[in-house]
């Protein structure tokens, strides 16, 4: 029987790419349960339960859909290196309706009350979407939640806004995407998570002093 195999050792929770697999033909008894795959393509984006060996035969008890493979067995985020994935939640209003998809870019803008004044700042832009939370209601509902990719000193700065001011989201243009930021090497101001330190009011203040 021709059957999909490991073209090289698989990790759990590591989705499968076309390059991870192969067809092989392997002896099969013929009282054998049919939990072979018999197409690459129906593996690819599936994520192993167990870590599998080259040249070993993918079954169906091995494999599962990432939205399928429950707690630890779950695919990873696609988090560039010395990156983060933050959740912030969005509204129809907040975050242009349902257009949000994976994959976009939006900006954010924070509006801060101080006393009688009142200002609106665009705080973060070419920010990428890495995955979109489940529609509040029907189809076309908005998502309740955003996914996107930043550095651990963005979270915090976000956070912060998150806590004291009002946010609303804007889509950027999809012709404008091959001219974002890949997020391929770490940012030099933040290389990792122990780069960020913590923002107070006066940190902000000083970065945004047109909202204060």
């Amino acid at each position: 029987m021709t059957v999909v195999v490991a073209a090289k050792d698989l990790s759990p929770r590591v989705a499968i790419s076309n390059a991870s697999v192969q067809l092989k033909t392997i002896p099969v008894p013929a009282s054998y349960p049919k939990i072979y795959f018999t197409r690459t393509q129906d593996v690819l984006g599936m994520v192993p339960l167990v870590g599998i060996l080259a040249g070993q035969a993918l079954t169906a008890n091995d494999v599962a859909a990432p939205n399928q493979a429950a707690g630890v067995q779950s695919a990873y985020l696609n988090i560039p290196t010395g990156y983060v994935a933050l959740t912030i939640p969005t509204s129809e209003q907040q975050g242009v309706a349902f257009y949000p998809q994976e994959n976009d870019y939006i900006t954010v803008i924070a509006t801060v009350t101080v006393g009688s004044k009142v200002a609106t700042k665009t705080i973060f832009t070419n920010v990428h979407v890495l995955k979109v939370g489940t529609p509040s209601a029907g189809v076309n509902a908005s998502p309740g939640s955003l996914t996107i990719v930043v550095t651990q000193c963005q979270a915090e700065i976000m956070t912060w806004f998150q806590a004291f001011s009002a946010l609303k989201y804007t889509l950027e243009s999809y012709h404008d995407y091959a001219a974002q930021p890949a997020n391929s090497t770490p940012d030099a101001a933040c290389k990792d998570v122990g780069s960020a330190k913590g923002v107070t009011l006066q940190q902000i203040q000083a970065a945004y002093p047109s909202l204060f």
